[in-house]
C-alpha cells in the first residue's frame, strides 16, 4: 500500500491571535497539563464542555502564542484562567494578560478556591462577560 506523500496543512492547534503555529514543547507541556489538572480546573471544565455555556465551545490548556491559556473560547475571544499555587508570579501574569488584549482577547481570572467554592457564580460571571448586560 503507498503512502500519501502530500504535505499536510499544518495543525491548527495552536494557531491563536499572534500565533503562527505552536512550538512542540509548548504542545508537550499543554497536553501534560490537561492529564493533570487542578480541582479547580477539573470543576470548571466539566461545567464548560459540550457548550454547556451559551453554546459556546471551550478549549481547555490551550496554547496560545507563547501561551497556555486554562480555557479559551476562539468564538468569543475569551481567555479564562484560575489561579492558584502556579500562579505565584502577579508581575509575569499581568504581562501575560496584556499580550493577551493585545491580540484581542478578554481575561477573566478566577482563584481555585473561588471556582471550589463558588462554581455557580463564576459560571454566571463567565455567562455575563460573553453575552452581555
Amino acid at each position: 500500500m503507498e503512502q500519501d506523500r502530500t504535505p499536510r496543512p499544518p495543525s491548527p492547534c495552536g494557531r491563536g491571535p499572534g500565533g503562527g503555529g505552536t512550538r512542540p514543547d509548548l504542545l508537550h507541556h499543554a497536553r501534560t497539563m490537561r492529564r493533570e489538572s487542578t480541582r479547580g480546573e477539573a470543576m470548571l471544565w466539566r461545567a464548560l464542555r459540550t457548550r454547556q455555556i451559551s453554546g459556546l465551545k471551550f478549549r481547555r490548556q490551550a496554547p496560545i502564542g507563547p501561551y497556555i491559556a486554562d480555557f479559551f473560547c476562539p468564538s468569543a475571544r475569551l481567555v479564562v484562567e484560575i489561579d492558584g499555587a502556579t500562579h505565584t508570579d502577579p508581575a509575569a501574569d499581568a504581562a501575560r494578560d496584556r499580550w493577551m488584549r493585545a491580540q484581542g482577547l478578554r481575561v477573566l481570572r478566577f482563584w481555585g478556591d473561588d471556582v471550589g467554592g463558588n462554581l455557580d457564580g463564576v459560571l454566571q460571571h463567565i455567562r455575563q462577560v460573553v453575552t452581555g448586560p
